[in-house]
């Protein structure tokens, strides 16, 4: 398969990169740096020069011709103020399912988070309050594209422990944490073939399950 990564330089990113190439798929990384396709190149990778902040529904398009799924995995980060929220997690999310919809690419797994909701409050940290709308506009455009055989995945908090492969993977898993590199093989459960868990939004945390047990329970 030809999986477009969107935040290709991105940690899920990288150990996603990874494991999709050791098994026989084509992993491209959209990146806006120039440095960082050597670490793209390293993973197995094919770096792909995109800005999704500047770039128009016919440029996402033609990057995404020729593909067989792409993945939002792209974020503000760190650091970023309430409307790089908004540019990237919402706006370049939403550009995305735009460019696959016009390039006939119909799986598109967005990696989102726990909490995101359009309407969420600010509570005590607006950036914060900012990036859970932000996520959970952009979960919403997607799920109202019935031309696009999409899954929502709401990891709980991010660890850069080791990789357990023993997660949980339900529609309500309370809260919990889950390391970068288990979240990595959980979307890369969800690019198999045939496709598991289309049209359907998951919470993802450390369980019990091996990835594939979960993905099959859920």
């Amino acid at each position: 398969m030809r999986i477009v990564i969107a935040g290709g330089h991105g940690q899920i990113a990288l150990h996603l990169e990874r494991l999709l190439a050791a098994r026989g798929d084509q992993p491209l990384g959209l990146i806006r740096r120039p440095e960082q396709a050597a670490d793209l190149r390293e993973r197995g990778a094919e770096p792909v020069l995109l800005d999704l902040e500047a770039a128009d529904r016919e440029q996402v398009a033609e990057v995404l011709t020729g593909a067989d799924a792409v993945v939002f995995a792209a974020g503000a980060g760190a650091g970023s103020g309430a409307d790089r929220k908004d540019t990237v997690d919402r706006a370049a999310a939403v550009l995305l399912a735009d460019g696959a919809e016009r390039a006939g690419v119909r799986r598109y797994v967005m990696l989102s988070s726990m909490g995101a909701d359009a309407h969420a409050g600010d509570g005590a940290d607006p950036v914060f309050g900012a990036y859970l709308r932000a996520k959970g506009a952009a979960d919403d455009d997607l799920r109202a594209r019935p031309g696009l055989a999409w899954t929502v995945l709401r990891p709980g908090r991010l660890t850069d422990e080791p990789a357990t492969g023993l997660v949980q993977l339900a529609e309500s898993t309370g809260r919990g944490a889950v390391p970068r590199a288990d979240v990595a093989a959980v979307i890369a459960a969800l690019l198999a073939d045939p496709v598991p868990l289309v049209g359907r939004t998951v919470e993802l945390v450390s369980g019990p399950l091996t990835v594939a047990q979960a993905v099959a329970a859920a």
